[in-house]
């Protein structure tokens, strides 16, 4: 096998002007590597170019890049080369992020992918130019843990306990300790409540300043390593003239709740409003040597 006919792992598609000098995203790319430390390249075809970059087949033929992904060390690495890639690529030019692991066979390969794909990926481009991603998340924070009134004692557990001499000054009885905790129980629903309420506005204001919007589910904070409960994780769709406005709107919704922390991040390629064909991700249809295609 010569190494036209190796695997290419493709990261983004582009619009292909025609113009005889470097595509503006690849030119973008200069010494950014790929998920093995491969140059990025351009295939053209059909008015469409698609950024790949050759592979190992050790690593990314079909039975080995199977199991590489059930090692998720290796999956998160590889998953990071790939956002580094398309959000380089993607920081000035509209690009249409391909599904992550799409191998495919020679540059003849990505070009068959390009063919199969085009209408989809045309109309794509066509309805993200000019856009950007642009992520909220919302956490409802904990309260500040109460101290205990003077006098209480505490369990082995740390649950306050009924004072062994309930006649005394500044003791608390069994009786007062069961309202009073009925009571923090009522207001941190409250709070809950309150969260999810500000993380509602929060939601319904941002999607009225952009053009479209999706809501993910919750982030696992086993996963995030975020403790905080996870109240809104969303995705927008915004204009890039309209960033800086759109940012700093959410600084301005960040502050009306104090039990609310939004997190905003981006801006990235537009990830969440790529899909064209469940079963095709945001590549059309390709010759994979790896995973689904």
């Amino acid at each position: 096998m010569t190494d036209a006919d190796g695997l290419r792992y493709a990261y983004a598609v582009v619009r292909d002007t025609g113009a005889p000098e470097a595509l503006d995203a690849l030119t973008a790319l200069e010494g950014v590597t790929g998920v093995a430390d491969e140059s990025v390249y351009a295939v053209r075809h059909l008015g469409l170019a698609v950024l790949a970059g050759a592979v190992p087949a050790e690593d990314y033929a079909e039975g080995s890049l199977r199991e590489r992904l059930e090692d998720m060390a290796w999956l998160e690495k590889m998953a990071r080369a790939h956002q580094r890639v398309v959000d380089t690529a993607g920081a000035e030019s509209c690009v249409i992020p391909v599904r992550l692991a799409t191998i495919c066979l020679g540059d003849e390969g990505l070009r068959r992918m390009l063919a199969t794909g085009r209408e989809r990926f045309a109309s794509a481009l066509d309805r993200l130019e000019g856009r950007v991603e642009w992520g909220v998340k919302a956490y409802a924070t904990q309260p500040a843990a109460e101290q205990p009134p003077a006098g209480a004692e505490q369990s082995p557990a740390g649950a306050m306990a009924a004072p062994s001499t309930p006649n005394s000054p500044g003791t608390m009885s069994g009786r007062d300790y069961l309202r009073r905790r009925k009571a923090q129980r009522q207001a941190a629903e409250r709070r809950w409540g309150d969260t999810e309420e500000g993380a509602r506005l929060v939601h319904d204001t941002l999607s009225g300043l952009a053009e479209q919007s999706r809501l993910h589910p919750p982030q696992d904070p086993r996963l995030s390593g975020i403790a905080d409960r996870n109240v809104l994780n969303a995705a927008y769709l915004v204009r890039r003239e309209d960033s800086a406005d759109f940012a700093e709107r959410v600084g301005e919704l960040a502050g009306r709740t104090p039990a609310l922390r939004v997190e905003l991040t981006g801006p990235w390629a537009p990830y969440s409003f790529t899909a064209m064909d469940e079963n095709s991700g945001a590549a059309g249809e390709t010759e994979s040597a790896g995973a689904d295609g």
